[in-house]
């Protein structure tokens, strides 16, 4: 049963895999609202059950204008690849709840970093119609690929090539801090994407404002629920 939803699985990721465009599809200038999207799971009973959380930030203030979460059940398994169709019903149901409609949407998680080039943040954008940007914690490592540990400054980074195509860089965010792996989504280039990324680095942390905020939502949620079950 596993095998045949991959496989529909597979077609799919494949099909949209032809239509992603690593260029920028809007003027640096004309980005103006920000969002940070991120899941986090735990169980009710013998159900799993994910709250989505997407926090919206001002570009020029830097700060964050709302924050919008919700919770439901989840109904499809997880399957090591495949995470997008796992989540995607929920942050599409989240963005509904959006008073503000952001230009570009930074996820935690992988976009073209990806064996299949589709990781959350590149598919989502295609049901978002959003410039998007992947923003992972660890390595997602592909066809044994590792990453180069970049220097210890701020902003060096290292780019991840698998087969002489650039899939994602390591970026040091801070000194003497682990670097973050950032890839395009889609409609947006690696040069841009890192930019930005860097323009949404604090002091507070090593991950950009709107998708550290988001993490730290959706772990309050969590805790919060948690402790009723």
């Amino acid at each position: 049963m596993e095998s045949k939803i991959t496989e529909v699985f597979d077609g799919i990721q494949s099909d949209l895999s032809h239509k992603i465009r690593l260029k920028n599809s809007f003027a640096r200038e004309d980005i103006r609202l920000i969002a940070g999207v991120d899941l986090a799971y735990w169980e009710e009973g013998e159900a799993t059950v994910a709250c989505c959380c997407i926090c919206v930030l001002d570009f020029s203030t830097k700060k964050i204008i709302e924050i919008k979460s919700l919770i439901d059940e989840v109904n499809v398994a997880y399957m090591p690849g495949y995470l997008s169709f796992r989540e995607l019903p929920l942050i599409m149901q989240t963005f509904k709840k959006l008073s503000n409609d952001p230009d570009l949407v930074m996820f935690d998680g992988n976009g073209y970093l990806h064996p299949r080039n589709m990781g959350i943040a590149t598919h989502a954008s295609f049901h978002l119609n959003k410039s998007t940007i992947g923003i992972a914690k660890s390595y997602l490592k592909i066809n044994s690929v590792d990453f180069i540990m970049p220097s210890n400054n701020v902003g060096a980074f290292t780019d991840i090539v698998i087969n002489r195509i650039v899939y994602g860089r390591a970026l040091r965010t801070h000194k003497n801090v682990k670097p973050i792996f950032v890839s395009c989504g889609n409609w947006i280039d690696i040069d841009t994407a890192t930019e930005i990324t860097l323009e949404l680095i604090n002091n507070e942390s090593r991950l950009p404002i709107p998708v550290r905020q988001a993490d730290l939502e959706t772990k309050k949620i969590k805790r919060r629920k948690s402790l009723l079950f």
